[in-house]
């Protein structure tokens, strides 16, 4: 990480936690501590998934780029993969202020955002513009997959209208599609992983788009672990081709021990791990390797990701940790990786996926 980045970041940290994600988007943007080429991964951290390939299984969670505004320099940071959203049909202000805590002492974070952004027009305009060749001459895109999470508006929402229509925005433009039913911070969202309700908006989605990206949905960590099956079957019958495993809990563990810890919204970070890591082997086992996972919640270290892939996971995802630590984390948990997979003799991601399932 450039000095210029490691100094900053105790400035970022002593501003009010929104504030401080908004001037980290417009550093990236005007590409402040951004290499101008992507790091070379080592070959051992390549992964297939989906019909892709991902050169590391490291992505940047959605709810860092709402609005698709930083894919490119995020993916010049090191991460494998960018996901941009949660982005709604209309834009939409959110929740009120203060929606965004830190709980330092846990290094977790909750949030009660409640799907702010500008909404899908402005959102395709700036996936189009990826498309373009830079002025540089460099190939368009961003190098590495893309993909966009989808959701539905407070206000006036229809998820079988919606989500087809948002699909048939963004898939001329990314990779990988995924469906966000498990926010906590709108209401009668979560309502819509119930295994009937999720297999007729998969249905809607086939029916008008019966060529698209592969399309994932993710799925929250207070689901009762009797409800996972038929989710996972609701899915892999409605066409998905993958879940990421989790979103943000409402749980709030007995161990916390931030002021914060009272405030309404869904918890991530460090307290999430245990659940998420629970529930990723409850689907993995469910799944039985029909879908590709992605894991989520908790992932702070090379030893992390490498249990998550042992547990079935293709890919994984963080946020509240890059919050945390800042770009630096990704080369941190890259070396943690191939450190770990050299001292157990492991040569490639795919001779460990599944090993302790």
């Amino acid at each position: 990480m450039s000095l210029l980045a490691s100094l900053s970041l105790p400035l970022l940290r002593k501003m009010d936690p929104e504030t401080a994600h908004e001037l980290a988007l417009d550093a990236l943007q005007l590409g402040v501590s951004v290499p101008v080429n992507r790091p070379k991964d080592d070959p051992a951290l390549a992964t297939r998934t989906m019909g892709m390939r991902f050169s590391n299984p490291l992505g940047i969670a959605a709810g860092f780029d709402k609005n698709a505004r930083v894919i490119r320099p995020l993916a010049r940071l090191g991460f494998g993969f960018v996901e941009a959203g949660t982005v709604t049909p209309r834009p939409q202000a959110g929740n009120p202020k203060p929606r965004l805590f830190r709980l330092t002492e846990d290094r977790a974070v909750i949030n009660r955002m409640g799907f702010n952004n500008q909404g899908i027009d402005r959102f395709t305009v700036r996936l189009a513009r990826l498309h373009r060749p830079l002025p540089s001459g460099r190939g368009a895109g961003a190098g590495v997959p893309i993909g966009a999470n989808l959701g539905i508006n407070k206000i006036g929402a229809d998820p079988e209208r919606d989500y087809p229509a948002l699909v048939a925005r963004v898939k001329p433009y990314v990779n990988y599609i995924v469906l966000n039913v498990s926010s906590p911070n709108t209401p009668g969202l979560r309502g819509l992983q119930d295994a009937a309700r999720l297999r007729g908006i998969l249905d809607a989605i086939a029916e008008r788009h019966p060529e698209r990206p592969p399309l994932l949905v993710k799925l929250a960590p207070d689901l009762d672990n009797d409800a996972v099956g038929p989710i996972v079957e609701a899915a892999i019958a409605g066409g998905a081709q993958g879940l990421i495993v989790t979103n943000t809990t409402l749980a709030r563990p007995a161990t916390l021990l931030s002021p914060n810890k009272t405030e309404s919204g869904g918890l991530s970070g460090r307290p999430l791990r245990t659940r998420a890591t629970e529930m990723l082997r409850l689907v993995a086992e469910a799944s039985a390797g029909r879908m590709a996972l992605i894991s989520c919640g908790g992932i702070e270290s090379g030893a992390d990701v490498l249990d998550r892939i042992r547990l079935g996971a293709d890919l994984v995802q963080f946020y509240a940790a890059f919050s945390y630590e800042g770009p630096a984390i990704i080369a941190r948990l890259k070396q943690e990786m191939l450190d770990r997979m050299r001292a157990d003799g492991v040569e490639t991601l795919a001779d460990i996926r599944g090993a302790d399932l």
